[in-house]
This record gives C-alpha cells, structure tokens and sequence, in this order.
C-alpha cells in the first residue's frame, strides 16, 4: 500500500500477504517503471529504508514495515571513449562509413551494473579509436551514429563523420527512404508467403526492457516480410523470412514477429525457448537472435548519388541453418 505519492520520498506499508516475498520483488511491482537492476541498485545505495534503517535486496518482508524510497540511483558518468577494436568496414567516404556490426557489440554506451559494462566494447569507442572524429549531432555518447541494431544483431549499420552528413542521412530516415533488408529465422511455419505488419508498439509496462504491440498509443511501426524457405526439421518448423521495415522503432522487427506468434530463433526475451529439442533428444541452442541487416540502401549525403550494400549471414548463424536443414 502506497500511503504517500510525492515524487520523493515514496513510502509504502507491506501487507500481510507480502510476507516472505524479496524487498527488491516488493518495489518491482510497486514501482512498473522501475527495472529489478534499478531497485537493488537503489537499495545497495541506501536509498530504500525498511522501518528507517538501510538493507539489503533479499530482506524477507515479515508484513507491516514501512518502506521508504528516498532518492535515485547515482551513476557515474557515461562517456565515449576510443578503444582499439576490430571494425569491420565495407565502405567508406569522407562523409560517412558502413560498417558490418557483429552480433554481442552494443552500438553506444547503455545501462550496466558497472562503468566498464556501461562504456567498454562498443561499436562508438572502436569508431572513435578508428576515425578520430565523428558526426556530433548525434550527442555525446552517440558520434556518429545516425541509426541503430541491437545487440544481439549483426550486420549493415551507417555512420556519419560530419554534422552535416548526419542531418542529411536523418533526413533519409525520416522520409523513409533508406531501404533496410533483414534476414530472420522464425519459429512456426508462417502461413502467407508475404505480409506486412502495421501494428503500432511501445514499451511494456511491467517488464520494461520489452516492447509490446498490445499497448494503445505506441509509436507507429511498419515491417514487411517475405518467406524465402520453410524448414520441416528434427527440431521442428522454421521459415527463414526476408523482412524490410518502413520504421525503426526498438526491437520493431522482434516484437512484431513475436506478435504473430513466431519469435526470431535465439530471441528468449519474445519467447523463443532457449534450447530446442530435437526428436534424438539431442537439443540446439543460438546464443544469439537469428536476425541479420543484410541490406542498406540509402544516397550519398553530398552527392546524392545511391549507395546500396548488402552482407552474407555470419558464420554462426549459416551454420546453425546448415545443421536444421541436414535432418
């Protein structure tokens, strides 16, 4: 029970029923848009007092205590920081670059339980240690960066070097007239050959790092698809999918599959299992989604002149295809 709701403190009073539930599970449903990672964050920092005192995450509620959350979480800075990583660069002007983002290689710095999660290993540092200078119309954790792909994507993403080339190249997007082509591997046989998904999506509002098509009001988002080969394996069914998409809203092409009841292969936080048995009770796992930028087609910022580029799945993921396709 919430008995005061200024911004802080927040102070709630257990229940007798919250006996013997974590206080970090406690605040999680208390508080919808507040991650786990967040509460015990909070709770390390102090700033979750128990009936006045400081605790820890795992306290077992008795019922009954006040709870106050009296602050936010104190972070150290994010920041940009050159580091000497392998790129892998298909292209390159003096106004822009196109590299092949392997899967596991966050774009820019983002939220992690340490500073070296947060600002290590990015696609930006190793930019920055390749090129020097990048666009900074992006802002400064972002040079460079014009457009983005998860972490558990690989490949084609574009990068501006120059403010300019940056607005022109948001512009494209804006307008819709940069054309992106992904390659996914979905579970289930999708029934129509071809489709296009108009359903609009937004953040979930009890497990914040999703996003959801069930929310009305979300943000508008269009993906088309095409199957390109339906898989009958030991493992069960798949359709390998050529997917373009008009937007490029977070997660879009995941959450949009997931909405039709076929999840990307690898994909657990949309449902995809983590492993998948196979008939011989020999199971497979992906330790990553099966979804690949395979294609970008977009005009040169200064000369306008059209630039198309397109990429090979990598080795894992052909492999992967390989062995479902060997039953």
């Amino acid at each position: 029970m919430r008995v005061a709701s200024t911004a802080h403190p927040v102070i709630f009073v257990a229940r007798a029923d919250d006996a013997g539930q974590r206080l970090d599970q406690f605040l999680v449903r208390e508080l919808p848009d507040t991650s786990r990672a967040r509460v015990q964050e909070l709770i390390r920092q102090k700033k979750v007092l128990v009936d006045g005192k400081p605790t820890k995450p795992s306290l077992r509620l008795v019922g009954n205590e006040s709870i106050q959350v009296a602050g936010d979480v104190e972070r150290p800075p994010l920041r940009a920081i050159a580091e000497e990583i392998p790129l892998e660069i298909i292209y390159e002007d003096e106004n822009l670059a196109v590299i092949n983002k392997p899967a596991g290689m966050m774009v820019h710095a983002g939220a992690g339980a340490t500073d070296d999660e947060r600002n290590r290993r990015t696609l930006v540092n190793a930019l920055l240690h390749h090129f020097g200078q990048l666009s900074s119309a992006g802002g400064e954790l972002r040079p460079g960066i014009v457009h983005r792909l998860d972490k558990a994507t690989s490949g084609l993403i574009v990068v501006a070097k120059n403010d300019e080339s940056h607005r022109t190249l948001t512009a494209q997007f804006a307008a819709r007239q940069v054309k992106k082509t992904y390659i996914a591997l979905v579970h289930g046989w999708i029934k129509q050959d071809r489709g296009t998904i108009r359903s609009s999506i937004s953040r979930d509002r009890v497990r914040r790092t999703r996003m959801t098509t069930r929310r009305s009001g979300g943000r508008e988002a269009i993906s088309h698809y095409s199957v390109k080969r339906r898989i009958d394996s030991k493992y069960g069914k798949f359709t390998l999918l050529e997917v373009q998409i008009d937007t490029g809203r977070t997660h879009q092409i995941r959450v949009h599959l997931a909405s039709l009841n076929h999840p990307i292969v690898g994909d657990t936080l949309y449902g995809a299992p983590r492993q998948i048995p196979g008939k011989e009770h020999v199971p497979i796992s992906l330790p990553r989604n099966f979804l690949h930028a395979a294609a970008l087609r977009f005009q040169q910022p200064q000369t306008g002149t059209a630039l198309s580029f397109s990429q090979p799945l990598p080795e894992e993921l052909r492999l992967f295809l390989e062995r479902l396709q060997e039953s």
